[in-house]
């Protein structure tokens, strides 16, 4: 089965295709930068992963980010809808349809992104649904988590950090449950999907089995780390206090900060569990955490 995938060289892109390749599937790589890429597009399936990644420093411009996640999606969509290619797989995100989670993210909530990189997502994922799909294709559309993995450079590596050169955790006092997507299952959930044709077209989040709090991952990172875990219970009050002082001088531990790190995120995956016919996914939260923790650790 050929494959084409377009974002090939970034995490998720690199991971998963030598995870298929392993698997014997035929992998092309597309470059959207290759003003040619249209005549490479023949095969199975084309998995879409090529995009503008959210700037947590804020420096891009909004029409960046739908220049690259909506018009190159669209552009390309247009091709395989064209093409004699069977599936279309795009990767979208939680954060197209929502940057808070109060309950449980389910696919069917009402999208209400905020920032320009949600937004470019969410409009890409609507010019998709909005087209009549050919008899005899199918398209998915993703929407994962925070993914992390071995060669994952994020806001694991950076709590593993503040592990690793035994800095207190100072927000034990907060309680939360955060989803998160270990790439092994990411890529065993892909594996499926293009195996296994009974699977429907439709939206279907990723995410792990099992939530956890910033806690538990902290103590992860300590027991894989073999670090003393050194969180403090600092008052909720005083915490506050320090995020505004934060805040003007522009400190790390902020307002901003101290949300991301303590903030719900829960992503429902009982609708692809479903679709697939399995009650788990081959690995849990944990062990894709410490899989994750031990590739910083042999740096």
């Amino acid at each position: 089965m050929k494959i084409n995938i377009t974002g090939s060289s970034g995490f998720v892109g690199k991971n998963l295709s030598d995870y298929l390749s392993v698997n014997f599937f035929s992998i092309e790589k597309i470059s959207l930068r290759n003003l040619n890429w249209k005549n490479n597009l023949t095969g199975d399936a084309i998995i879409h992963l090529a995009g503008k990644a959210h700037d947590t420093k804020n420096t891009s411009h909004a029409s960046e980010y739908f220049e690259v996640n909506t018009n190159l999606t669209k552009e390309l969509f247009d091709e395989f809808l064209k093409s004699n290619i069977k599936d279309f797989i795009y990767f979208s995100s939680v954060k197209a349809v929502a940057d808070e989670v109060p309950e449980i993210l389910y696919e069917d909530i009402n999208p209400n992104p905020q920032t320009p990189y949600g937004q470019s997502k969410l409009k890409a994922e609507e010019y998709i649904l909005s087209k009549n799909i050919p008899e005899g294709k199918r398209v998915f559309i993703i929407r994962p988590c925070m993914i992390h993995g071995p060669g994952n450079k994020g806001n694991l590596n950076l709590l593993y950090s503040v592990v690793n050169k035994r800095i207190p955790y100072p927000l034990a006092a907060f309680y939360n449950e955060r989803s998160f997507l270990g790439i092994d299952n990411l890529n065993y959930l892909i594996k499926e999907i293009l195996q296994n044709k009974e699977i429907p077209s439709g939206v279907y989040n990723f995410a792990d089995d099992e939530v956890l709090s910033t806690n538990k991952l902290i103590e992860i990172i300590s027991n894989t780390a073999n670090k003393k875990n050194l969180s403090i219970a600092i008052p909720k009050g005083l915490i506050n206090v320090i995020a505004k002082f934060g805040d003007l001088i522009k400190f790390p531990l902020n307002s901003e900060t101290i949300q991301k790190l303590t903030e719900n995120y829960r992503v429902s995956n009982e609708k692809i569990k479903l679709a697939i016919g399995i009650e788990k996914l081959p690995n849990t939260a944990r062990q894709g955490l410490e899989k994750t923790i031990k590739s910083f650790i042999t740096k």
